[in-house]
């Protein structure tokens, strides 16, 4: 599985209950500036409607062989998941948020994002988490 996009920031101010995987409605073009690394998950959000789920302000670059002048490269993409995947989402979303996580290679080549629903966390709860993670490092230093 190769990872082409990860949202690093997103474990950090987010407590993620619950992992879906999506597959990506894209152009041949926008498969191939994926698959070429340029694409970004900085900022990136998932919306749900009653039917459709769409990844809103991911950036996956222009496609430099690709001879299309009027590109944007922000728009929404629509997200390809099963009716009671959507209806999960649905039903939860009350006080959680629905991150991207990363986007990477599935079975047979096709692209996949991989969205967790979680609860923002507050300054309190980021310096808990970072003084956690210290102490791990110190305990697997110590062990070594």
């Amino acid at each position: 599985m190769k990872i082409f996009a990860e949202n690093r920031r997103a474990k950090f101010d987010y407590d993620i209950k619950e992992n879906f995987d999506a597959g990506m409605v894209l152009s041949g073009a926008e498969v191939k500036s994926v698959k070429a690394g340029n694409v970004s998950l900085e900022g990136a959000y998932v919306s749900v409607a009653a039917n459709s789920v769409n990844l809103i302000n991911c950036h996956i670059g222009p496609y430099k062989y690709a001879p299309s002048k009027k590109y944007n490269p922000t728009q929404s993409r629509r997200l390809l998941l099963k009716k009671n995947e959507i209806n999960q989402l649905l039903g939860k979303e009350k006080g959680l948020t629905i991150i991207p996580l990363q986007i990477y290679q599935g079975r047979r080549g096709l692209i996949k994002i991989k969205i967790g629903l979680g609860k923002a966390r507050k300054k309190t709860d980021k310096r808990e988490y970072i003084k956690k993670r210290d102490s791990k490092k110190e305990i697997k230093e110590v062990m070594r």
